[in-house]
C-alpha cells in the first residue's frame, strides 16, 4: 500500500539531485569572482535570482502568483538565516582558504544531512555505518586542515577559512532537515527569500566592506550564471527535493557536487591536483558511500 507515496517521493528526490549538478558550478563560479567583495556578491547574485525567478512567476501566472510569498514568518527566518548564513561562510572560506580544500570541507554537510536525518524526531535510530561515515568524512577535513597550506604559512586566514567553511556544512544541513518542517509552503517561495538574502547582503556590504568593486563584461556573465542556477534554480529544486523527497538518498546524492566541483576547479587550473586532495576527496565521498550502505541493502 505504501508504492503510491513512495512514487513522488523519488520524483521529488530526483528533482533535489538537479540542484546538486548546479551546485558543482558554484565553487568555480565564485572562485572566478574572487575580486568582488563576499558580500557584494552574495547581494548581486542574489538579485539576480529574486528578479529572474518573480519574472518566472509573473510570466507563468501573473501578479496573482506573487501571492506565494505570504508566508509564516518562521519559515522566512529558517530559510533567509539560513541562505545568507550559509552563502556568507562559504564566499568568505573560499577567500581565505585554498578553494578546492575549502569546498570540500564545505561538502561535509551531504554526510551531516544523513545523520541529522537519523537524529531528527521520527527518524530512524542513528547506524554504526553513519558513525563510521562520519568519521571517514572529519578524516578528510581533518586531513586538508593538516596538510592545506605551505610550509610555514599555516597561519589565521587558511584557519579561519577551514572554520568557515566547517560551518557551512553545519549551517546548511541543519537547514535541510529543519526545511521538511514547512512541506505545506510552496518552493517558490525560495525565490522571496532571495530577495531578501541580497537585502542583507547589500546591507552587510555597505557597513563592513569598505570598497565595492564594479564587475567586467565576463565578470557579469559570472554573475548572472551563479544568479540564475546554483543560486537560483537549485535553490527550488532543493526546496522541493529535502520537503518531499528521501532525505538520507538526497544527502547521498550530494556527494557528486564534491567530486564534480573538484575536478572542475582542477581542469579550469583553480586548484592543483595534489595527492592529499585525492586522498581527502575519497575518505569525504567515501563517508557517504559507508554512511548509507546498509540503507540501500536493505532497501533491495
Amino acid at each position: 500500500m505504501s508504492a503510491p507515496n513512495q512514487i513522488p517521493a523519488r520524483k521529488a528526490t530526483l528533482v533535489g539531485a538537479v540542484a546538486v549538478l548546479m551546485w558543482g558550478l558554484l565553487a568555480a563560479l565564485t572562485v572566478s569572482l574572487r575580486a568582488v567583495p563576499p558580500f557584494q556578491l552574495l547581494a548581486m547574485a542574489f538579485t539576480v535570482a529574486f528578479l529572474v525567478g518573480s519574472l518566472c512567476l509573473l510570466v507563468v501566472g501573473g501578479p496573482r502568483r506573487l501571492r506565494v510569498f505570504a508566508q509564516p514568518a518562521s519559515f522566512w527566518l529558517l530559510a533567509a538565516t539560513g541562505l545568507f548564513a550559509y552563502h556568507a561562510l562559504y564566499f568568505v572560506a573560499l577567500r581565505l582558504a585554498p578553494a578546492a580544500e575549502a569546498n570540500l570541507i564545505n561538502y561535509l554537510w551531504p554526510l551531516l544531512v544523513v545523520v541529522l536525518a537519523a537524529l531528527a524526531p521520527g527518524g530512524e535510530r542513528l547506524r554504526a555505518s553513519q558513525v563510521a561515515g562520519a568519521l571517514l568524512g572529519l578524516a578528510g577535513t581533518a586531513l586538508l586542515i593538516a596538510g592545506g597550506d605551505e610550509p610555514g604559512t599555516a597561519g589565521s586566514g587558511s584557519f579561519w577559512g577551514y572554520a568557515a567553511a566547517l560551518a557551512c556544512a553545519l549551517v546548511w544541513s541543519s537547514y535541510s532537515v529543519l526545511n521538511r518542517r514547512f512541506a505545506e509552503v510552496p518552493s517558490d517561495a525560495i525565490i522571496g527569500v532571495c530577495g531578501i538574502v541580497a537585502l542583507l547582503g547589500a546591507a552587510t556590504h555597505a557597513l563592513f566592506e569598505p570598497a565595492t568593486i564594479r564587475p567586467d563584461g565576463a565578470e557579469w556573465l559570472a554573475v548572472v550564471a551563479l544568479g540564475v542556477g546554483p543560486l537560483g534554480l537549485a535553490f527550488l529544486a532543493w526546496d522541493y527535493g529535502t520537503k518531499h523527497g528521501e532525505l538520507p538518498l538526497l544527502g547521498t546524492l550530494a556527494y557528486g557536487a564534491p567530486l564534480l566541483s573538484t575536478l572542475l576547479l582542477v581542469a579550469l587550473g583553480l586548484a592543483r591536483p595534489t595527492v592529499q586532495l585525492a586522498a581527502a576527496c575519497a575518505l569525504v565521498v567515501g563517508g557517504a558511500w559507508v554512511a548509507t550502505r546498509q540503507a540501500r541493502g536493505a532497501g533491495r
